[in-house]
């Protein structure tokens, strides 16, 4: 089974006057949709976009697996285990909130803030918190916490590839457009693919695309 989330369908969020836009795929603080919980191990797929010198004050978290990929821009990361960090375009962030951990992100540069940040539901709560940036992603990032694997898939027009056979396959358009299905993807846009064999998929423009592949707990 494939469904398909328009960019536009996402539920809006942020706080607009602080300089923070958010858009949500799937419920999250006051967006509440009981048919729209969770995908996979995935608990949240958000774009965020943040203004100069906005941010989000320092916060809880715990058991989540917390994955942020930057598009446009720096994103200035702080924790309460000591991490601090500037995450740049083609980066990947990883915290790792197990028993629970407070963080601080910001946008510190004079230019907007753009990133898509995920929220992956442990196998196992607790634990002690960790944190990883892996500069400069090529190869595909398993995270077995979550029994996920995301593959960051950057095409040329013209390109064709796969995703991948998965008991769950979540792939989200961050750049550029895809042809699924018959169906053309433009960025926000994602597929959710459940029980599928492997899908082809076709780039009609230069594209870049996160996608997850989960396993049932």
């Amino acid at each position: 089974m494939i469904r398909i989330q328009r960019a536009g369908d996402r539920h809006p969020g942020g706080d607009p006057a602080a300089g923070i836009e958010t858009r949500h795929a799937l419920s999250f603080g006051p967006y509440y949709d009981p048919d729209n919980l969770r995908f996979g191990a995935i608990l949240a797929c958000n774009e965020e976009r943040l203004a100069p010198g906005a941010g989000f004050d320092e916060h809880p978290h715990s058991h989540t697996e917390i994955v942020t990929w930057v598009v446009e821009g720096e994103l200035t990361h702080a924790d309460s285990t000591g991490h601090t960090s500037v995450v740049r375009p083609g980066d990947l962030q990883h915290l790792s909130a197990a028993g629970g951990v407070r963080h601080v992100e910001r946008n510190d540069g004079d230019v907007p803030l753009t990133f898509v940040q995920m929220w992956l539901a442990p196998l196992s709560p607790g634990g002690d918190p960790s944190y990883a940036v892996v500069r400069g992603l090529s190869a595909p990032y398993e995270l077995p916490a979550a029994g996920a694997v995301l593959r960051v898939r950057r095409l040329g027009a013209g390109d064709s590839a796969e995703l991948p056979a998965a008991d769950f396959t979540y792939a989200h358009v961050v750049r550029g457009e895809v042809t699924l299905r018959g169906e053309e993807l433009s960025p926000g846009d994602a597929a959710r693919l459940t029980g599928e064999e492997a899908v082809p998929l076709r780039a009609t423009t230069d594209a870049e695309l996160l996608v997850w592949a989960m396993s049932t707990p």
